[in-house]
């Protein structure tokens, strides 16, 4: 029964990672552009408001591409151009090259971004995320060593940056030393509770055969956030691996309710209809797991058990 470990997708997005000149009024837009709070679509917004008006020159105008970029990346839109004119702008931006790094990244050109994040870092010693960035781009890799070590860097210079902790714990977690991965998701939970942030210490207690604890962190994913599968799902896989069919079984509904496109939930929930003696709702959820995803091992062998394959 598989449960996927998250992945480092949840790095905290830059909006502005160098200072953008404030010599002079800018106005609504360019507050919005450059504004902590904006949503990407706000900052897409407002920031080709400023681009296209011309009210702004030189470093303002590099921030105004740097952020508008940053909005296209969090849109999963095309950004590149953005980012090469705040760079051509500004060529001591080190927000230019951050976000032109991650748009590689997205791209799986890990080296381009790794090059990008390295001016970046060169232009900002300090600036945390770069090293966080590339650190992940250095996983991505396979250079586990690597990116410890960014993550590492980058805790140090933000000892408050919840997602580096994250990151390192899963660098912890691929090195097989669970001790020091459970401190690091414990310290990110401290900074900023969340689903995933309970999800992958959930893991780590899972692989670490402390189900109970498991099931607990599975349970507070939960009441973060209701109506996300995850949750449900990985709870659900605890129970059944309890023993507790029937809570299992009341936990793969949830996740199924929430995400009907699972295909392991589909075939763990047919687990605990079978384990309950509901063998004609087991075989319909096996078989919906096969429609899913044709040929898994798992819903073939039991339909062939159950005679109905």
């Amino acid at each position: 029964m598989r449960v996927p470990l998250s992945l480092m997708a949840l790095l905290a997005a830059l909006i502005s990672t160098a200072p953008v000149p404030a010599s002079a009024e800018g106005g609504p837009a360019w507050e919005a552009c450059v504004g902590l709070t904006s949503t990407p679509d706000q900052r897409v917004k407002a920031c080709s408001t400023v681009i296209d008006t011309k009210s702004e020159s030189g470093s303002r105008l590099a921030g105004a591409y740097c952020n508008r970029g940053h909005g296209l990346t969090e849109k999963r839109e095309a950004a590149l151009s953005d980012l090469d004119e705040a760079v051509r702008l500004d060529p001591g931006y080190a927000c230019a090259y951050n976000n032109r790094g991650r748009v590689y990244s997205f791209k799986r050109d890990h080296d381009r971004a790794i090059a990008d994040y390295d001016q970046a870092i060169k232009l900002d010693p300090s600036l945390a995320l770069a090293y966080s960035n590339r650190g992940e781009s250095r996983f991505n890799k396979g250079d586990l060593d690597g990116a410890f070590a960014d993550f590492d860097a980058a805790i140090k210079r933000d000892p408050n940056y919840a997602m580096a902790y994250a990151n390192r714990a899963l660098v912890y977690y691929r090195k097989h030393d669970m001790a020091h991965a459970l401190a690091d998701y414990t310290t990110r939970i401290k900074l900023a509770p969340d689903l995933l942030a309970y999800i992958d210490r959930g893991n780590v207690y899972r692989d670490s055969e402390q189900l109970d604890r498991a099931a607990a962190d599975y349970g507070e994913a939960i009441r973060v956030a209701p109506t996300d599968a995850r949750g449900w799902r990985n709870r659900g896989m605890i129970r059944l691996y309890q023993g507790d069919s029937r809570g299992g079984l009341s936990d793969y509904d949830k996740a199924l309710q929430y995400d009907p496109s699972d295909v392991f939930s589909w075939s763990n929930r047919g687990q605990a209809k079978l384990r309950l003696g509901d063998k004609q709702g087991a075989i319909a959820d096996f078989r919906k797991a096969l429609e899913l995803k044709p040929g898994l091992p798992t819903a073939q062998e039991q339909l062939r058990k159950l005679g109905a394959l």
